[in-house]
């Protein structure tokens, strides 16, 4: 399913592939979990939606730097921007549009969501069949959403790549609605509103929860892309 092992011979003739392209972020999440957490999520739902939808369907590299600016004031965040990320993301679309059928972007970072839409709204402007999806849980699902590096990225790290989380450092940060902190944070980006860089509480988290949760995500894109072809 990963686009990297593929032969071009074989991808070559009438365009009938769909392309997942995991889009995620390097940047701090918290004091236990690991800078790359939002890429992970994205190529895990990505490379589990492509084996539940056939061979039809390939994962391409990641992007693995987002739009982070929000927490660069925390060491390890790697930011490319807002205007980088959409040139990044507009030329993957134009690239791979001259072999692929369709070409969605699997998004696991909140910061990149304006870019996408930008992004791919310009190239279905331009003919090309690019969609975006995001890894969101469902609501009414009984999974706890927290903003960021809570106990809903600790419990899906939990199941992804456990020996990477620590969880003898994890610790609550700003509970607050995001809805009533986002000024404060557009204003001085996350510290301003969490010196530990988390927005929720990883008490509670489990792997098994994760198993979950990662379950739900999936599902969700499997019928996000199912459904546009």
């Amino acid at each position: 399913m990963n686009l990297g092992g593929r032969t071009w011979p074989e991808l070559d003739g009438p365009a009938t592939v769909t392309l997942l392209v995991p889009v995620g972020s390097t940047e701090q999440h918290g004091p236990h979990l690991p800078l790359d957490t939002d890429t992970r999520i994205a190529e895990a739902v990505a490379r589990g939606a492509a084996a539940r939808l056939g061979e039809h369907v390939l994962v391409a590299p990641s992007v693995s730097f987002g739009a982070s600016g929000e927490h660069e004031m925390f060491a390890g965040t790697v930011s490319i921007g807002q205007d980088a990320l959409r040139s990044v993301l507009v030329e993957l679309g134009r690239s791979a549009g001259r072999w692929a059928r369709r070409l969605v972007f699997v998004n696991g970072h909140g910061g990149n969501v304006g870019v996408l839409r930008s992004a791919v709204e310009l190239l279905r402007a331009e003919g090309r069949d690019v969609r975006w999806h995001g890894c969101g849980l469902p609501a009414g699902a009984g999974f706890v959403r927290d903003g960021h590096a809570g106990r809903t990225e600790t419990s899906l790290l939990l199941a992804l790549a456990p020996k990477l989380v620590r969880l003898e450092l994890a610790q609550p940060g700003n509970t607050g609605p995001l809805a009533t902190l986002l000024p404060a944070m557009r204003a001085g980006g996350v510290r301003a509103v969490s010196a530990n860089g988390v927005l929720g509480d990883p008490a509670g988290a489990s792997a098994e929860e994760g198993v979950a949760m990662l379950s739900a995500l999936v599902e969700g894109c499997v019928v996000a892309v199912d459904g546009a072809c």
